[in-house]
């Protein structure tokens, strides 16, 4: 397996709920490795950019207005297949084909706040964590759990 880099993003209203531990302990647990998060607001040029590739679609008003609603948690996350991990924890993007043990399907009420950002290839990861996270801002750290995965 290879160690990835891939970036995720805790949306609007999961700080609201309250839920924002559940998730992280979601990514915890799977043994992937947090090595940057910072709890923002994105202001609606980042958002813009951050969803450059839904500009003609038309939900996008939608995406970037729901995204700049409230305060994010941005994450960089690194693991064995983190990209693909990080997908599969987070379930479908179309709520009602979320499974239960999701997040999205144990979480998401409504697929337009569908309350999860996860990267969906290496490209789209190196991408958003440059828009999201400077250099000195992700911390390598070792980590021991190796040895009991």
């Amino acid at each position: 397996m290879a160690i990835e880099r891939t970036f995720s993003m805790l949306k609007p209203g999961v700080l609201q709920r309250r839920i924002v531990g559940d998730v992280l302990a979601r990514i915890e647990r799977k043994g992937l490795k947090i090595v940057a998060l910072k709890l923002m607001k994105i202001g609606p040029e980042l958002a813009a950019t951050h969803y450059a590739e839904h500009k003609e679609k038309p939900f996008f008003g939608e995406l970037t207005g729901f995204i700049t609603s409230g305060p994010v948690v941005a994450m960089v996350i690194e693991g064995d297949d983190a990209i693909a991990r990080i997908r599969g924890l987070c379930g479908a993007t179309k709520v009602e084909n979320a499974l239960p043990g999701t997040i999205r399907g144990d979480f998401a009420l409504h697929t337009g706040t569908n309350i999860i950002h996860a990267s969906d290839s290496p490209e789209s990861a190196a991408r958003e964590i440059g828009l999201f996270f400077k250099p000195a801002e992700i911390i390598d750290w070792k980590d021991e759990i190796g040895a009991w995965l």
